[in-house]
């Protein structure tokens, strides 16, 4: 598994099926962090960001009266820390977005994407897409968040016809 400094960045010849990315470093997220996006985003449920709603309504397991982390935002994260593998290129798509565990304030995320598909782009020559599985965890190792992400990303030498 490849553990990238942030200077690096990939090229589509460098994203073969079965390559391992592992982001170098962590997020650790806040209660500041959560309730901003919430709010920014114009997420109204109380869940992430009224704490007196939270333990009145969601009190037991697994939440325990704790606000929960937006999971665009824990998305987004986790997007962000596998970012090197499209520096050079752009996504093109999320799919299988699957939320596995909730993500509180005080959680640092973790993630991690294999390619487990390439191929040459038809529409746009010198670039080729890849298939990133994803997977976020938190510092307990448990899986929080898994995803599919699609990337363009330019070969090393440009156009090939």
């Amino acid at each position: 598994m490849a553990e990238s400094g942030f200077a690096e960045a990939f090229y589509f010849e460098d994203l073969k099926p079965g390559f391992k990315f592992k982001s170098p470093v962590g997020r650790t997220l806040t209660d500041v962090d959560n309730i901003w996006f919430s709010l920014l985003t114009n997420n109204v449920n109380q869940i992430h960001f009224n704490k007196d709603y939270v333990e009145k309504h969601y009190s037991g397991d697994p939440f325990h009266g704790r606000l929960v982390v937006n999971g665009i935002l824990t998305l987004a994260i986790a997007v962000g820390l596998t970012s090197h593998l499209s520096a050079r290129g752009f996504m093109l798509g999320l799919e299988n977005v699957k939320f596995r565990r909730p993500v509180f304030s005080g959680d640092t995320i973790y993630a991690e994407a294999e390619v487990v598909e390439a191929r040459e782009s038809r529409s746009r020559p010198g670039f080729g897409i890849v298939r990133l599985k994803t997977r976020a965890y938190n510092q307990r190792g448990e899986v929080v968040l898994e995803f599919d992400r699609i990337i363009m990303v330019p070969k090393k030498h440009g156009r090939t016809h």
